[in-house]
Order: structure tokens, then C-alpha cells, then sequence
């Protein structure tokens, strides 16, 4: 027995892909290429650790006609599908893999099976797979190779409509198919563009919802015959100024449709649409801030839906019969992630999170106003009370508008001016918000960091101009709202102006790059997370199905004045400035922004003898999602900070 224990033992330590060397350091294994990073000590490892183990649950799907739930979370290395069948119940885990799995979905009538997506190796060519409850088989459902996505239900249940770029790797189609038959599936509508997804059938699944996505200012909404594949366009097109349509889905009678949009707004707004004469009808027109997204109960009686108010979800309930606004119970302030209703047409589930709470699921009983707590995840056993809640500060850019970020002050245990860290999300359509900050937790708990999360021009959730303002030639107005936030900065007694990194993800990762060339006697080091270093060749080498949506927003490379801006404001091009400390990190089968990009930074920034450090994952795509994976660069990380901005 003591033998067979052994032979467990060796086996599970064998499994882990971060290794600990007989020297007492923690060394990267084969799937990891770590260049110029130095031996990271086993025992800051250990310190580190219970910042690595948070867990979150997301509400994935309702069972369609008892009361338990489809979530996602992580009890291994990635996340996984599993299904909770009351408040408080236990997390049966149902897919095992090495790669996350995601977007489940009931079949709708019988719940007897459902359909989820994964990829692999984070290449974001999803595949959709059957999985049946009665004998625990799983079924590839799609080709294997395209990215397939999105995702919507006949009401029947015989029939899953989704995107598909199968037929060129640029364009996203339309397919169909019942999820019993895998044979069945056929492409129903051959389309132009990247920016395509299904939103519903009809109630009398005649026809779909579909839209269409120009940029993060432009989409429009057609209806799809759901067996012909022909299609009517709903929104109009060409009378000036360009619109946004964001969630949709059709009324209870299936005559109209409810939406989300800024049209006549600076905001989204809620609207409902009359599909014979096309008229829009603005049911909140009160509300100044943006309705990110909404679910309408099945019985058509009731949306729930959700506002962005200064970075804080607030939820609302309308009476679609009434047109007016019902009472609605206020949840904890946090940020709202997830939103379905039941078919009992009472429980709204929805997916919770704050600054010191992790993504849970809950479910609200409209009827009582009671909340129940389906999933309670784990938190490396740290009490969460403790952690930092942010702070709305405001700084004057350089063209006198005012530009926002939270601001995350460590504990009073630390005294004098704080060392800063400048944390700049990706989209760049994105936005800071009072998220659970995970990893970030340990920085300002434990090392005494203030983290800054700027909401640069290009950010959402302050209105559709705001959102344009760093679009193609206004591309620096962006790096100049982090020189302004690095003069504030200097004004404030309780920051050390001396002591500042810069990081982000993506765009965020962009920007990191940018400030490191363009401001580099400003800060003391930069941390590159999968961000392009020159949008010329970024363009040319991103996926082609995403190219066309990143023009709209970048410029168009192929336009010759486009071209010599783009060149001449690249990192890549002017890397010769930056001399202070760099870390860059990057997913080998990134999609969406080439392993070629972070290269090319690092040789070329090597050259001007400036320390680099590179961390790469050849199992990894846009951003680091395996746990292990996840340790390490943050011991990588840790490390980092403390050789270039603590010392």
C-alpha cells in the first residue's frame, strides 16, 4: 500500500508544469520559453501561492424545467463545465480537459444533453461538442478546424444555429444544424465580414436575429429566414451619423424587437423596434448612462436589465405591457457579468462580482425579492474583507478633458509615499471597473503598491464620442492621457513619482510598450502583456476574419498616409527610447495578436542593451489561461517588481 501511495505521489508531482529544481528554485517546464528571467526562489513561490488560488463560477445555463444550473469554473488547471442542482450545492464536475470548456447551453425542451465549446491551446478555433447525460458521451459536433462560435436555439429544440469561418478563415457564415445529427449540419447564409452572430430565433422559429458588427461604433440588425437563409435588413444605413446596436431579441409575439442602442443618444439605450415600420421606441430615456445589456423573461412580460453607472452595475426591471420601470431589489455594489431568466419566469440568474468578492452565481426570486448564492468559490482561504476598494479619481489630459481610473491604496501598515503601479486595460473598447482583482491583490496588500487603472480616451461607458476619440490619426491622444495621469501623479504626497511600472494586456499591453518609448524618464520598468509593437504589421498578420474590425479602429495599413502615421508612432520603430527594464509575456498560438509582435520587440530592444525579460507559453493563446501556466508568470512577475520598481 505505502508503495502504491509512492507511485501516486510521483505521478501527480510529474504532472506539474511548474518545476521545482533539488536548488530550491522554481523552474519553467518545456511549454514555457523564459528568456533573461532569473531563478525564482521556491520559497517567494510559497509566499505567493494562496494569491494564485481564487476561483470563479460563471452562470453558463437554466436547466429548462428544473431548478439547477450549468456553470463554468476551475478545480484543476483550467475551467471546466459543471452542473449545480440547487443553492449552496456541490459543483459536479462534467468535462474534463486541458483546455478550458465554455458556453454551454440546454438542449431547450428536454435538457437530456447540451452543447458547449473549446478550443486548443488557446488558438480560439472553437469546436462545438454534444455532450449526452445519459451515458456521459461527447460528441464533436463541428469540423475540428474553423472557429466556430456564438451560439442560438430553435425554440423546438431540433435546431442550434452559429457563426462558422470554415469556408475561407475570413468570413463569418452562418450554419445550422440539429445537435442529435451532426450530419445535419449545413451553412445556411454565405456572408461578407468578420462581424457576424446569431441572437435568436423567432417565437415561431420562421426566422433569426442576426447582426452585424462594424466596430465598436457601427453594427446593424437583420432578420435571417431560418431555412433559406435570405435576409432583410432591420436598422437603417447611411443617415449620417454611424449607430450601434448591442444586445437584441424578439417579443413575446415575435411583431418587434428589443435592443440596445445609441442612436439619437451619447448612451445605449433600451429600445423596442416595430418590425413593419421599423420605428424605434426609447423606453429609457431617463437613464444617462449605458444599458450594457438586458433579458427579456420568456413570458414576455418582464426585462431585466442592466446599467454601467461610473464603472457600478446597477439592475432594473421593466413591464414590457405597462412600458415602465418596476421596483427592483439593489444588490451589493459590484459588476453584474451574467444575466438569464428561467422558464418559471421568477429566478433571474445572474453572475456577481466586486472588489472583494470572486464571479459568483446567484439567482434573484422576483416575485419575493429573496437572493439565493448558488456557487461560493474559494479564495485561497484569505479573508477578502481585507482587500482594497478602488477609488474614482480624475486627471486634465492635455486637450482639457477629464479622464478617470481607480485607484487601489495599500494598507495603512504602509507608510510614506507608495511605489505605483499603472494597470491599462485592453479593447481598447474596454473599460476599468470594480472587478475582482485577483493577482493584483498581493502587489498592493503585500508589497504596498498603489495600482492605478486608468480609463483612457477610447475607453466605454462614458458616452459613444468619448469611445472615438483615439480612433485611426487620434491615436496619441491616448498616450498622452498616461503622461497627464504621470503629472498627477507627481502632485499627490502619498505616491512616489520616482517609483512607477507600467503594464497592460493587449491594447493595454500596446499602450505599455508606447509609454515605455515615448515617456521612458517617467517610469522605472514596463510589463508587456500580448501587445502589438507596430499596428502595420499587426494588421497584416492578425486573423483574417478580425482584420477588417481592427482597421476600423486602428486605420486602414494598406492606405499610404495610414501606413506612415502607424510606422512612425510604433514602439517597434522607435525602440531605440526604450531603456528602461522590459518584461514581455506571450501566448505561442495567439490569434489575435501574432507571437511575431512580441518577438520583434524583444530582439530589437535587446539591442540597445536594455534589460528583457520574455515569458512564453507554446500552449497558451491570447493571454496566459492555464493555471500553471498563470503561476509562473506571476512568480516571474513578483520578481520583476521587486529587482526593478521596489528596489
Amino acid at each position: 500500500m505505502k508503495r502504491v501511495t509512492e507511485v501516486i505521489f510521483l505521478l501527480f508531482a510529474a504532472s506539474l508544469t511548474v518545476v521545482v529544481a533539488q536548488n530550491d528554485v522554481v523552474s519553467p517546464a518545456d511549454n514555457l520559453v523564459a528568456e533573461g528571467i532569473p531563478r525564482i526562489p521556491v520559497a517567494m513561490a510559497e509566499e505567493i501561492n494562496r494569491y494564485t488560488e481564487f476561483r470563479s463560477a460563471i452562470l453558463a445555463n437554466w436547466h429548462p424545467s428544473r431548478r439547477e444550473m450549468l456553470i463554468s469554473t476551475r478545480f484543476a488547471d483550467t475551467s471546466q463545465i459543471h452542473l449545480v442542482k440547487s443553492p449552496g450545492g456541490a459543483r459536479i464536475q462534467l468535462t474534463f480537459f486541458k483546455d478550458s470548456a465554455g458556453s454551454a447551453s440546454y438542449q431547450p425542451t428536454r435538457g437530456d444533453y447540451f452543447v458547449f465549446s473549446k478550443g486548443s491551446g488557446g488558438n480560439e478555433s472553437y469546436q462545438k461538442y454534444r455532450y449526452d447525460f445519459a451515458t456521459g458521451a461527447i460528441t464533436l459536433l463541428t469540423d475540428g478546424k474553423a472557429r466556430n462560435t456564438g451560439g442560438a436555439w430553435s425554440n423546438a429544440g431540433d435546431r442550434h444555429a452559429y457563426e462558422s469561418t470554415r469556408r475561407n478563415g475570413e468570413d463569418v457564415d452562418i450554419w445550422v444544424l440539429n445537435p442529435a445529427d451532426p450530419k445535419s449540419d449545413r451553412m445556411l447564409a454565405q456572408l461578407k465580414g468578420g462581424g457576424w452572430g446569431v441572437y435568436e430565433f423567432s417565437p415561431d422559429d420562421r426566422q433569426m436575429l442576426v447582426g452585424e458588427g462594424i466596430s465598436a461604433n457601427e453594427s446593424y440588425l437583420w432578420l435571417m429566414d431560418a431555412v433559406t437563409g435570405n435576409k432583410t435588413l432591420i436598422t437603417p444605413q447611411g443617415e449620417g451619423e454611424k449607430v450601434l446596436y448591442g444586445a437584441a431579441q424578439f417579443s413575446k409575439d415575435g411583431k418587434g424587437i428589443y435592443v440596445t442602442t445609441d442612436r439619437d443618444s451619447e448612451f445605449q439605450r433600451l429600445a423596442y423596434i416595430d418590425l413593419a415600420t421599423k420605428r424605434h421606441t426609447y423606453l429609457t430615456p431617463s437613464i444617462k448612462w449605458d444599458v450594457e445589456f438586458f433579458a427579456l423573461s420568456w413570458d414576455g412580460k418582464t426585462i431585466a436589465f442592466i446599467t454601467n453607472e461610473d464603472g457600478l452595475s446597477v439592475l432594473h426591471l421593466f413591464d414590457t405591457a405597462r412600458r415602465q420601470e418596476l421596483t427592483a431589489p439593489k444588490l451589493p455594489a459590484g459588476v453584474i457579468g451574467a444575466l438569464e431568466w428561467h422558464k418559471n419566469n421568477r429566478d433571474l440568474g445572474l453572475g456577481l462580482e466586486s472588489a472583494r468578492a470572486t464571479f459568483d452565481t446567484y439567482s434573484l426570486d422576483i416575485k419575493t425579492g429573496k437572493i439565493e448564492r448558488w456557487t461560493e468559490s474559494e479564495t485561497g482561504g484569505i479573508n477578502t474583507q481585507n482587500f482594497s476598494l478602488p477609488e474614482v479619481v480624475r486627471w486634465k489630459t492635455f486637450d482639457e478633458k477629464m479622464i478617470s481610473g481607480l485607484y487601489y491604496k495599500p494598507p495603512a501598515k504602509f507608510s510614506g509615499k507608495r511605489p505605483v503601479i499603472i494597470d491599462i486595460h485592453g479593447g481598447p473598447e474596454g473599460q476599468s471597473r470594480p472587478w475582482f482583482q485577483g493577482e493584483n491583490n498581493y502587489f498592493v496588500n503585500e508589497l504596498g503598491i498603489t495600482v492605478i487603472q486608468p480609463n483612457v480616451r477610447g475607453s466605454t461607458g462614458f458616452g459613444k464620442t468619448f469611445v472615438k476619440l483615439d480612433d485611426g490619426f487620434l491615436r496619441e491622444g491616448s498616450y498622452k492621457d498616461i503622461a497627464a495621469l504621470l503629472d498627477w501623479i507627481k502632485t499627490r504626497p502619498d505616491l512616489d513619482a520616482d517609483r512607477i511600472m507600467v503594464t497592460g494586456g493587449s491594447y493595454g499591453g500596446h499602450m505599455t510598450l508606447a509609454v515605455a518609448t515615448f515617456y521612458p524618464d517617467r517610469i522605472r520598468c514596463a510589463l508587456d502583456v500580448v501587445g502589438p509593437s507596430n499596428f502595420v504589421t499587426f494588421l497584416e498578420n492578425t486573423s483574417a476574419y478580425r482584420r477588417d474590425l481592427r482597421r476600423v479602429e486602428y486605420g486602414d495599413e494598406r492606405d499610404p498616409k495610414m501606413r506612415e502615421f502607424l510606422n512612425r508612432i510604433a514602439p517597434l520603430n522607435n525602440a531605440a527610447k526604450i531603456v528602461k527594464p522590459l518584461f514581455v509575456v506571450q501566448g505561442g498560438n495567439d490569434p489575435r495578436v501574432p507571437l511575431t509582435e512580441s518577438q520583434q520587440i524583444v530582439r530589437t530592444v535587446r539591442k540597445n542593451g536594455t534589460p528583457v525579460w520574455y515569458l512564453m507559453a507554446r500552449d497558451e493563446g491570447h493571454g496566459f489561461a492555464k493555471k500553471q501556466n498563470r503561476d509562473f508568470q506571476l512568480y516571474a512577475t513578483v520578481l520583476f517588481i521587486r529587482e526593478y520598481l521596489l528596489n
